[in-house]
């Protein structure tokens, strides 16, 4: 009865349509700006910037900003080549706009994630066919083979897969991290997606060459853009997907003949080089030592920094990273079928992005995992990739097919396997305080975390999570588990992690602002400052002052006894660190005493006594 319904329902007129439309693209974008504005934007300037990163990013951009030079990125007074210029410029721009804090130095990161959600909607909603079979119906007119009834399930596809796809793709956990942090690495993801994503957009309409052409010149500009936001991976990566995509679906003769790719080079070059020939002609062989020789050759091939790991390091970091949606990961790409390439070979081009989003996935997994030098980060760019493979799978859920077969011991497991970590999740959050352990720099974090009680509020979330989760299952409404993660994992943020971050700044992070502070007001004309053991470059950012880093204590006093002219200096440390000075007491003058660090005024002995 329903079917017969559905099948003579009267079409909607011309106009009708229009509004309809309307409607869903403003439904559309409000679903995105919410999803953006809890994930990404929410609290964002809430905390003071986290050592020892972050700092080093945003006082090289201020620094740009201040001096006017805007080819050489310097920190503290010494180059800094370990990214291109395109994080500095925009942080310095935002710097501009909004004054020196956090939210302009975090504001590039928090955009690129919107963008890359914003450009996922986008393509899930033209392209996001769970099965070959609705991509077709969507484009042929209602016949025998195709009712009106399928058309219309297939716009319902495309919308499920937009609505879950970009949900996921802004709410787990890496993707949040790095949004709120002004690093590049956010922004590298943000232009490397959305270029993957305008390529994918203008293959799948051959049928309009125009359209086809004006994306993939906006890829190209992109992977420019990406080139400048983290060097030669922004296009090595891109390229080996697409590549290797065309190869598997066999179009690459064609695609070839498509590209436009001297129009492209001759974009993507108009972006890249300019900077290159210029801060090679300022700096010379040490720019491209430092940048491409260590920064990149070096990372691949060695250990940098101390980062090793091993092989199955992004195993977890993909499991962990993409919670709480992992657990349906390995289903999700197991009901693609890549094995059976005749088929997806045959496929319309508009079908063709789960295939697309699988080599996307595994190629930077792959290539990462090849690399020595092992970060986190790094596999970021992979994580719109596994959204879209989940988004496909709940929306096949959503939009069975007729045939389709209610027994999925795939997605049963999956299903089970999710209900298992709301209950760790629970019992983590409860005991979370018990693990923290005692770190030096975040002194009564444990005990602050148990009074402020905001582990129990999460213990409460994914304890109901479980519930309703089981329910559902009672109920046979497993497909609507995706909401229950959705609205789990968005409370979770707002009522404990975002708390979270403020106590673990308050005690971390923010007795530096307060001895920066402190030494703006009493630093004399002639005096330096040095911070003796571990470098924070926060401060330097705070201070908006050169700050002289000593690795090992008992260094400064030789330093200081080789001053002339100068009666003290400010120095920045522990008390161990204060102590192994071994300053005369009657020397040193506390200005600012915590429980992490204190800053003293050492006097220096006057040289020209007898």
């Amino acid at each position: 009865m329903k079917r017969s319904t559905l099948n003579s329902a009267t079409p909607l007129s011309p106009v009708a349509r229009a509004q309809s439309r309307q409607l869903v693209t403003g439904l559309a974008v409000l679903w995105v700006v919410l999803m953006c504005a809890i994930a990404f934007f929410w609290g964002l300037a809430s905390t003071g910037l986290v050592d020892e990163t972050e700092p080093l990013f945003a006082e090289a951009a201020r620094q740009m900003y201040k001096t006017g030079d805007w080819v050489t990125p310097y920190f503290n007074g010494v180059t800094r080549f370990d990214k291109p210029p395109l994080v500095y410029w925009l942080m310095a721009l935002g710097l501009h706009i909004f004054g020196v804090n956090e939210w302009a130095v975090r504001l590039p990161s928090a955009l690129s994630a919107t963008a890359l959600v914003g450009m996922g909607f986008y393509t899930l909603s033209r392209f996001g066919f769970s099965r070959s079979e609705l991509a077709t119906a969507y484009v042929v007119a209602p016949s025998p083979g195709h009712p009106a009834s399928l058309a219309r399930l297939s716009q319902r596809n495309l919308l499920i897969s937009a609505v879950i796809g970009s949900a996921i793709m802004a709410l787990h956990p890496e993707t949040i991290v790095w949004a709120r942090i002004g690093v590049s690495d956010m922004l590298l993801s943000g232009c490397m997606s959305t270029a993957l994503f305008a390529f994918f957009c203008g293959y799948a309409q051959p049928q309009f060459p125009r359209r086809q052409r004006n994306w993939y010149l906006a890829s190209y500009g992109l992977l420019g853009l990406a080139v400048l936001a983290k060097g030669p991976v922004g296009v090595v990566l891109p390229g080996l997907i697409v590549g290797v995509f065309l190869l598997y679906t066999g179009e690459w003769r064609q695609a070839v003949h498509e590209l436009h790719l001297v129009k492209g080079a001759i974009i993507f070059l108009a972006i890249t080089v300019p900077w290159h020939v210029l801060v090679i002609a300022a700096n010379g062989r040490a720019y491209i030592d430092s940048f491409f020789g260590y920064h990149n050759v070096e990372r691949f091939t060695s250990v940098v920094n101390g980062h090793a790991a091993p092989w199955y390091f992004y195993f977890l970091v993909v499991a962990v990273g993409f919670l709480p949606w992992s657990p349906f990961l390995p289903w999700a790409i197991a009901r693609l079928r890549p094995h059976t390439r005749q088929t997806w070979k045959v496929q319309s081009r508009s079908a063709q992005l789960g295939m697309f989003a699988l080599i996307w996935f595994l190629v930077i997994f792959g290539f990462f995992t090849i690399a020595v030098t092992k970060l986190p980060s790094y596999v970021l760019p992979l994580m719109p990739a596994a959204a879209i493979l989940v988004a496909l799978g709940w929306s096949d859920r959503s939009c069975p097919a007729p045939n389709q077969t209610k027994s999925d011991i795939g997605f049963s497991l999956s299903y089970g396997l999710n209900l298992v970590i709301f209950g760790l999740l629970a019992i983590a959050a409860l005991y979370s305080p018990n693990w923290m352990g005692n770190d030096p720099s975040m002194p009564n974090l444990p005990q602050l975390v148990r009074e402020s009680g905001i582990m129990v509020r999460a213990t409460v979330i994914w304890g109901a999570a479980l519930l309703v989760g089981l329910g559902l299952v009672f109920g046979r409404r497993s497909r609507w588990l995706w909401s229950v993660n959705l609205v789990a994992f968005a409370a979770f943020i707002l009522l404990s992690i975002l708390p979270a971050f403020q106590l673990a700044d308050q005690v971390r992070q923010q007795p530096l602002r307060k001895i920066a502070q402190t030494a703006l007001l009493e630093q004399l004309a002639d005096e330096s400052l040095y911070m003796v053991g571990f470098m924070k470059p926060s401060l330097v950012f705070y201070m908006q002052r050169p700050v002289i880093y000593v690795e090992r204590p008992e260094e400064l006093p030789p330093m200081l006894s080789g001053e002339n002219g100068v009666e003290s200096a400010l120095v920045v440390g522990t008390m161990d660190e204060i102590s192994s000075l071994n300053w005369p007491v009657e020397r040193q003058n506390a200005l600012v005493t915590t429980e992490t660090y204190h800053l003293v005024r050492l006097s220096l002995p006057d040289q020209n006594a007898a």
